[in-house]
């Protein structure tokens, strides 16, 4: 990580030809850049954008730019901030970048931008999480989650659990100060009140990590099924190209295959698998064995069933997790079946499925009933949101843990209200809990964990 008082610089559009690219740099030495590039105005107006040539620092004309000055601390990293957007060839994007490297700038590290932003007071750390997410984002859903976060919906969450929990913490630390006031039953009433209610506030936030999870890698949606009951059929059909190989030779999948599909505002994680063959070969048992691995981590589950033939046996570490909340089963080949056959398993589905599973009619060959089959795994994904009010709150594994401790703090603390010999370790439990909350939003000076999370970043953001 570069020193502060440097001005770093770096590419923040994508690697390739395109009709723009922009520079970017930040630090003290942007105001002599922009004012040399312009010579003939006066000192640069903040966010005006300003077009001419761009002329490296022995004279060669190297572009045809616009370029807009930021003045710190009113930019997004809080420092005086430099952006060019020149023609999207990427020789000429580089040549600017060498040109700034040789007027003083150091090239920036990956998540820089971003943590001097997040150093400099700009936003917190959870903001900053939010716009990898942003970035990253592969759904509707995911999108809206992410900007929410970086408007500060979690913030706002953890500022409120924060000023009531100050507010029990100044109560025992006033009867700490002053040990001779008894602390009387109603004021320890309230303070379990108050106490409870910042721990069940934390256990909300901790139930929107999955759903987190989901929006961020997805919702991994496994097909199961028997050899040739057209598990790599379906899944064609939904991806919309021939993106696993089909044959009539039962067995043809012998390894996972994975494509992300959108579908309603969720990005499904759609996994073809080995069929399930209760005599496989020793190549086949290998497939079977990664195909129940797969399902061991699944969100939700595509059984697909030929109807005309028998139902088949599911390994129980599999049939033990379906639930009518994540599992649709596929009633496939249904140009090639009748209603008969259907009424002539009901039994069989009913004893081998949840209750209230639900069992949609679908032909991969010719996509009949493939709308239905999308819209139940759309709703099936939609269940797992998790709102506040108007907004959608989605915490990642690093809040879960922080919120984590919190709980257990609180839930201590609460152990020890009734207790006066106790009191000083109920006030170090809700500074513990206090710390944790403070992890979330950045209030921490850990500079190996602000590493971690900002290597994580793209360059250039």
């Amino acid at each position: 990580m570069s020193n502060f008082n440097e001005t770093i610089a770096a590419l923040s559009t994508p690697v390739g030809t395109s009709a723009i690219a922009v520079v970017r740099a930040s630090g003290p030495l942007c105001r002599k850049i922009h004012a040399e590039q312009f010579p003939a105005s006066p000192a640069p107006r903040p966010r005006a954008a300003r077009h001419g040539d761009y002329r490296s620092v022995n004279g060669t004309l190297i572009d045809d730019v616009v370029s807009i000055f930021y003045l710190g601390p009113q930019s997004y990293t809080g420092e005086d901030m430099l952006e060019i957007s020149c023609h999207g060839n990427p020789l000429i994007a580089q040549k600017i970048l060498s040109d700034l490297f040789s007027r003083g700038c150091v090239a920036a590290e990956p998540g820089e931008f971003t943590r001097r932003a997040f150093v400099n007071g700009r936003i917190d750390l959870s903001q900053a999480e939010a716009v990898a997410d942003l970035i990253e984002a592969r759904s509707e859903r995911a999108l809206s989650a992410a900007n929410q976060q970086l408007r500060g919906s979690l913030g706002r969450r953890l500022a409120e659990l924060t000023e009531e929990l100050l507010s029990a913490l100044a109560r025992v630390e006033a009867y700490i100060d002053f040990p001779d006031e008894d602390l009387p039953p109603e004021d320890r009433t309230t303070l379990r009140s108050a106490i409870e209610k910042v721990s069940s506030g934390a256990a909300q936030l901790l139930a929107t990590q999955e759903y987190g999870a989901l929006l961020r890698e997805g919702v991994r949606t496994v097909i199961l099924g028997e050899p040739n009951a057209g598990k790599s059929s379906l899944l064609n059909r939904l991806v919309g190209t021939d993106r696993a190989l089909v044959s009539a030779e039962p067995g043809t999948t012998r390894d996972f295959i994975e494509e992300r599909i959108n579908l309603g505002q969720h990005c499904i994680r759609l996994i073809d698998t080995a069929g399930l063959n209760p005599s496989p070969a020793p190549l086949e048992a290998l497939g079977m064995r990664k195909t129940i691995e797969r399902a061991e981590e699944a969100d939700l589950y595509l059984v697909v069933i030929d109807p005309r033939r028998p139902i088949p046996t599911l390994p129980e570490s599999i049939r033990s997790r379906i639930s009518a909340a994540n599992t649709v089963v596929v009633l496939n080949k249904s140009d090639l079946w009748s209603a008969e056959a259907l009424r002539s398993i009901e039994g069989e589905l009913a004893a081998t499925f949840s209750v209230g599973c639900a069992y949609v009619p679908v032909s991969a060959l010719n996509g009949d009933g493939v709308d239905q089959l999308t819209a139940r795994i759309a709703a099936l994904a939609e269940a797992h949101r998790v709102d506040f009010g108007d907004e959608v709150i989605a915490i990642n594994a690093r809040h879960a843990e922080a919120l984590g401790r919190a709980r257990t703090c609180l839930i201590e603390a609460i152990a020890k209200i009734t207790d006066p010999e106790e009191i000083e370790l109920l006030a170090s439990d809700l500074r513990g809990a206090l710390d944790a909350f403070g992890e979330i939003g950045g209030r921490i000076d850990n500079e190996r964990m602000l590493d971690h999370l900002f290597a994580s970043f793209c360059i250039g953001k």
